[in-house]
C-alpha cells in the first residue's frame, strides 16, 4: 500500500510509471467480451435465444439420462423373462418386415404387379402361347410314340413285381427245403445233444457241491498222545 500511495503521489518523482505501465493492460468489458451478435438480431433477441438454448440443451441431457435409465431396466426384464439378444433380433425383423408390407410403397407396388401380371396373362401373345402348349400336350399325349412308351414302362413295372414276388417264393421254398433236409436235421440232432449234455453236466455238479464228501463221513481220529 505504501508503493502505490507514493506512486499516485504528485509529488513523487515515479507519478509518471503508474500511468505508463496501465497503459499495456487490456481493458475487457462486457461489450467486448461477448460475442458480436448475427446481422438482424438485436441484443434482447440474442439474449432471448441464448436462454431457450440453454434450456433445450440441459432438457436433451436429462432425455439422455432417462433413456439410459430405460434401457437399463429394459435389459433387466428381458433377463428375467429369458429373453436372448437372438429373440430381440427376430422381434425386429418381424417389426420391420410388417412395416415395409403395410409401407405405402410396397402397397403400390404389388397393386402394379398384380396389373401386369394380369395384362400379361389376358395378352393375346400369352393366349397364343397357352393355345399352342395345350395342342402339343394332346398331340403327344394322343400320339403312337407315347402310348407305346407308356404300355412299355407298365409291362415293365408288371413284370418286375412278379418276378420279386418270384425270388421272394423261390427264397422261402429253398427255406423250407432246407430244413426238411437230412443234413440240417443232423445237425439239429446234434445242437440238441451238445445242449442236453451241457444242461446235465451243469446239474451234476451242481449237485457235487451240495452233496457232503466222504472224507466228512468219516469219524475224525485221535491223533493225541497216550
Amino acid at each position: 500500500m505504501e508503493n502505490a500511495s507514493q506512486d499516485i503521489n504528485l509529488n513523487s518523482p515515479n507519478k509518471g510509471l503508474l500511468a505508463d505501465t496501465m497503459t499495456d493492460v487490456p481493458v475487457d468489458s462486457g461489450a467486448s467480451a461477448r460475442a458480436a451478435a448475427p446481422e438482424g438480431l438485436t441484443l434482447a433477441e440474442e439474449e432471448e435465444l441464448r436462454s431457450e438454448l440453454a434450456k433445450v440443451e440441459e432438457e436433451i441431457g436429462t432425455l439422455r439420462q432417462v433413456l439410459a435409465a430405460k434401457e437399463r431396466h429394459c435389459g433387466e426384464l428381458k433377463r428375467k423373462l429369458g429373453l436372448t439378444p437372438l429373440d430381440g433380433l427376430k422381434q425386429n425383423l418381424s417389426k420391420s418386415w410388417h412395416d415395409v408390407q403395410v409401407s405405402n410403397a410396397y402397397v403400390k407396388t404389388s397393386e402394379k404387379l398384380g396389373e401386369w401380371n394380369d395384362k400379361v396373362t389376358q395378352s393375346d401373345l400369352y393366349l397364343s402361347a397357352s393355345s399352342t402348349l395345350e395342342d402339343w400336350n394332346e398331340k403327344l399325349t394322343q400320339s403312337e410314340a407315347y402310348k407305346k412308351t407308356q404300355e412299355t414302362l407298365s409291362q415293365a413295372g408288371q413284370k418286375t413285381s412278379a418276378a420279386l414276388s418270384n425270388v421272394g417264393s423261390v427264397i422261402s421254398r429253398k427255406l423250407g427245403d432246407m430244413r426238411n433236409s437230412a443234413t440240417f436235421k443232423s445237425f439239429e440232432d446234434r445242437v440238441g445233444t451238445i445242449k442236453s449234455r451241457m444242461v446235465g453236466s451243469r446239474e451234476n455238479s451242481t449237485d457235487g457241491l451240495h452233496s457232503p464228501s466222504g472224507a466228512g463221513d468219516q469219524p475224525p481220529q485221535d491223533n493225541a498222545p497216550f
